[in-house]
């Protein structure tokens, strides 16, 4: 036997030997293999898992944090946001603090023309009789406003029928006054001393109207 066949059988062997050394470290790829994963199952796995669900349509904000929900006054006012769907509480009071400053103002300084607008008849006929009898004796008012320590919604009515809707607001307003006679002199009063004034007031309007001013219907204290 030659040399060169000696070296061909021994490369022989040793591959030989080689394959299966391999097989016995790595196995073979015979009988049921589990099928790779699809990429799009690797993704949805990946994502976090929501263990809640997002309750929708639960209470209006806007109305139960100034009325209690599910009371008469909360309906009303959700009655009111049927008929006029931009009505807004918040604005709404937003709006009445300051048409109590100029309303209240307007009536220390008899100058109740200016606010006549946004009065029923009945309240500037009030208002009105109260001015005159005040200037029948000789007296007027030098009022300032300071500000206003509390404002609150008091109760709230809606007829859905008609679309009138009332609301009443509870203010707490703080303000100088003092009342003078034809001689300038002081009757009542301090122009230091701050008062604070206490009302109740309601404000009416036909949700859906062009109009869009609410006006002052009822005053008390």
């Amino acid at each position: 036997m030659s040399s060169s066949l000696i070296q061909l059988l021994v490369l022989a062997g040793i591959a030989i030997f080689l394959i299966l050394k391999l097989r016995s470290v790595l196995g073979t790829r015979e009988g049921f293999e589990k099928p790779p994963i699809p990429l799009e199952e690797v993704r949805t796995a990946a994502k976090p898992r929501r263990d809640f669900e997002v309750i929708e349509g639960g209470p209006d904000r806007d109305i139960t944090d100034h009325v209690a929900d599910g009371s008469d006054a909360a309906k009303a006012l959700a009655g009111m946001k049927m008929a006029e769907p931009g009505f807004s509480v918040s604005s709404f009071l937003s709006g009445a603090r300051g048409a109590y400053e100029m309303i209240l103002m307007a009536y220390e300084k008899g100058e109740v023309d200016k606010v006549r607008a946004f009065l029923s008849p009945e309240v500037a006929d009030t208002f009105d009789e109260a001015i005159r009898h005040r200037e029948e004796q000789g007296l007027h008012v030098e009022a300032n406003f300071v500000g206003l320590r509390e404002l609150a919604l008091h109760d709230a009515t809606f007829d859905r029928t008609s679309r009138e809707a009332e609301v009443t607001v509870r203010f707490v307003g703080e303000l100088t006054s003092v009342v003078k006679n034809a001689s300038g002199e002081i009757v009542e009063g301090s122009p230091t001393e701050i008062k604070r004034q206490r009302d109740i007031w309601t404000f009416a309007r036909k949700m859906g109207s062009s109009d869009p001013n609410w006006h002052l219907v009822a005053t008390g204290d």
